[in-house]
């Protein structure tokens, strides 16, 4: 390719690592320390999107990255971003703008390397224009069943001639075996790019894990670049909806908080919207996937969505719509962002099929609106101003 910027890759033994976390911690230290750097990220899949100020969607940890970096994020540092409609589909969009709804079939079997020279030249020009370049990949290396159609991985590590750091999450177990089987299952000519591995999230001693770090090393070869310990004390936004799961139903705590009830659809999207809310020391945030486990909250919000009319189902099935409903008419404020505020009104009509098959959902009617969808969506960056004052902005 040419490249004039050196680079260095990130890739997992599984998703979940802590890839972007440290991609964008090194992004942060070459900015520091004087470089013009550039985060990448071939293929991302994602609800959790961003909108660049020309209107092109990205994933939000290659934002992140662009951020530590000191740059403006732009769509070629993500040029493929996947945003799960249902199961098994997603609607892609190419250089932040969407091509289509694709099954996974569809994707990986006829799609997803007619985009690799999309994603080609779009490494190559974060290349000529920074020094350095952190990627990123995806899931894992090893997953046998992928790797031929691979555009996000080994494939990229090949096309940058990066050097790659295997990470493996020690915190949730078997990350030696994640480490050794990872290794194993490459090909022979993917094995040398791996020059490191890093071992993320490490609580307790370092000398106790002294033995299994000599031991990978005798194992396998690479060295072991360096033990991250554990540490959440920063509020990097999560990309992945799979860390949600660990927020699912929590009970309603301290009464002295405010207790603000999240509706987890299966859809959600730009759940890291919330992040500011569960940093205040006197809120309780949750997510509420049944009526049962909804409660009495202070705050009810309805978050966006990927295929709304879906989830609105979903909620009339679950009953939580009619709970909603209820707590709303006893008094309980009520908030909707994007499409959740879609669903608050009286019907939502999809005549185009844009998000799905159904043609028209009721809403929950506490909204005298309808919302019809058209066959392009528009994206954009706004500004706006907060007006009222208390809670809820009530007076």
């Amino acid at each position: 390719m040419g490249n004039r910027a050196k680079t260095v890759m990130f890739q997992g033994t599984s998703s979940n690592v802590g890839k972007s976390v440290l991609a964008a911690a090194f992004c942060r230290i070459f900015y520091q320390d004087g470089y013009r750097v550039a985060p990448f990220k071939a293929q991302n899949m994602a609800l959790n999107s961003f909108v660049t100020k020309d209107g092109g969607e990205m994933g939000r940890a290659q934002v992140v990255q662009a951020q530590a970096a000191g740059i403006e994020p732009d769509v070629i540092m993500n040029p493929v971003l996947l945003k799960p409609t249902g199961n098994s589909c997603s609607q892609v969009i190419v250089l932040g703008k969407p091509v289509g709804n694709l099954s996974a079939q569809e994707y990986h079997l006829k799609y997803n390397t007619t985009a690799l020279d999309v994603v080609q030249n779009s490494l190559e020009r974060l290349s000529w224009e920074n020094e350095i370049v952190v990627i990123e990949g995806a899931g894992s290396p090893a997953e046998v069943n992928l790797k031929d159609r691979d555009i996000v991985n080994m494939r990229v590590a090949k096309l940058a001639d990066a050097p790659v750091f295997l990470v493996a999450d020690i915190d949730r177990g078997g990350a030696l075996a994640a480490v050794v089987g990872t290794l194993e299952l490459l090909y022979p000519d993917e094995r040398p790019y791996v020059k490191g591995i890093v071992i993320n999230k490490f609580r307790g001693d370092i000398k106790l894990l002294q033995p299994a770090l000599d031991f990978l090393e005798e194992k396998t070869g690479v060295p072991v670049l360096g033990v991250v310990p554990y540490y959440t004390d920063f509020s990097i936004p999560e990309e992945d909806s799979v860390v949600l799961e660990e927020r699912q139903n929590l009970s309603a705590g301290n009464a002295e908080k405010l207790d603000i009830a999240v509706l987890s659809i299966p859809r959600i999207s730009n759940f890291t919207d919330f992040d500011p809310l569960a940093a205040e020391p006197d809120v309780n945030l949750r997510y509420v996937q049944d009526a049962a486990g909804l409660g009495a909250p202070n705050l009810i919000i309805l978050p966006g969505s990927k295929n709304t009319s879906e989830d609105l189902q979903f909620l009339w099935e679950t009953g939580l719509a009619r709970e909603v409903v209820r707590l709303a008419g006893a008094g309980t404020a009520v908030m909707g962002i994007c499409g959740g505020y879609q669903m608050l009104g009286r019907m939502i009509h999809d005549p185009d099929q844009t998000e799905s098959s159904r043609g028209s959902v009721p809403g929950l009617g506490l909204l005298d609106i309808e919302t019809t969808f058209l066959a392009e969506k528009v994206t954009l960056q706004v500004k706006g101003r907060v007006y009222g004052q208390g809670f809820c902005l009530d007076g």
